[in-house]
């Protein structure tokens, strides 16, 4: 995934500069708050804080997953195998549960599976030489299918009812209408944003992203990095897989399937180059909530969710084709004025 970088070139950290307001990821806040205000103007009870409140519950596990997974596109890698890893940590939590363990207990366990998967992709990505792409399609297949053996077709419920009312939009923090889950997101997502745009690790992220054999003679552990990375992937996975497993009340080996591809979109529509080495946190979140209310706008008129589905699809493909398109577009223009 990593695009070869030119001679001198810098990574881009996100941070403002001249052309700030004619970045991507500015462009799509712009459309984030043009949803809002036509889906307020054009959708009764839109604004509404009890659908805001479910709306924004409902981006929960995709918001969670597109923290880290920004953090590995931005370092010229991806993660596909996160739905497959919520399914899995989902359907442990059900048979742990199912089998007398306290919800305290099997909550751990979980997000040691999850860590320990992503593990397994980090080693296999850097220590086996495999590309992430090929890895996380494969063990795709291996965590959905091990979450099939684990609770097969059952449905498992009754889980406590104060962690079940802290993960769905009827507790919301005091005051406000913000979810719980979506609450925790706001924290990691800054704590995440800092760890990006402000730290030696996030300037490590961007070049190895950039150019991943000049950020190695540099001095940048390119390889703990990565593991790293992946680690944190399945965890936060698996962390999702237990909120989405209390927010519906129900744990299925089933769980999240195909949530990869929401998760893929959001971040790519925030402007992170799946070649790595650019991109911003704050394009990811706002990529995150511009899915969000569309799917929200679209549920509130009765459009099918396979329609939901091909809107993210199109989506995908919009946000790695414009910037494409738009680079060659810029590539020409400056050819015709340096020829002129």
């Amino acid at each position: 995934m990593n695009a070869p970088a030119t001679a001198g070139a810098r990574p881009d950290t996100g941070r403002p500069g001249p052309g700030r307001f004619l970045r991507w990821d500015t462009a799509v806040g712009a459309l984030l708050v043009a949803a809002f205000l036509v889906g307020t103007g054009t959708t009764d009870g839109f604004s509404d804080t009890a659908n805001l409140a479910a709306a924004l519950n409902d981006t929960a596990e995709v918001a969670l997953i597109a923290l880290p997974m920004t953090l590995l596109v931005v370092a010229g890698q991806v993660d596909l195998s996160v739905a497959s890893m919520l399914g899995l940590s989902s359907a442990l939590a059900g048979r742990l549960w199912d089998a007398g363990w306290t919800f305290e207990t099997l909550v751990p366990l979980c997000l040691l599976i999850g860590a320990l998967g992503g593990l397994l992709n980090g080693w296999l990505v850097t220590r086996v030489g495999l590309p992430s792409l090929a890895v996380t399609i494969g063990t795709l297949t291996l965590y959905r299918g091990l979450a099939s053996v684990v609770l097969g077709n059952k449905a498992v419920a009754d889980f406590p009812e104060s962690y079940a009312r802290w993960a769905s939009n009827t507790e919301t923090v005091p005051g406000t209408f913000v979810p719980w889950p979506i609450a925790l997101f706001c924290l990691l997502a800054v704590a995440a944003a800092i760890a990006l745009h402000c730290t030696g690790f996030g300037r490590a992220l961007f070049a190895v992203g950039a150019q991943e054999d000049a950020a190695r003679f540099a001095g940048i552990r390119v390889k703990r990095l990565k593991l790293v990375l992946f680690t944190l992937s399945g965890l936060v996975a698996s962390f999702a897989g237990i909120v989405y497993t209390l927010r519906y009340g129900s744990a299925r080996a089933d769980n999240g399937l195909g949530l990869e591809l929401a998760v893929v979109a959001a971040v790519l529509l925030g402007g992170v180059d799946f070649d790595g080495g650019k991109g911003t946190l704050g394009g990811a979140v706002a990529g995150v909530l511009l899915i969000g209310v569309l799917d929200n706008l679209l549920t509130l008129n009765d459009i099918s969710h396979e329609i939901q589905v091909i809107v993210t699809g199109v989506l995908l493909v919009v946000s790695v084709l414009t910037p494409r398109l738009a680079a060659v577009l810029t590539a020409r223009r400056r050819r015709r004025a340096a020829a002129g």
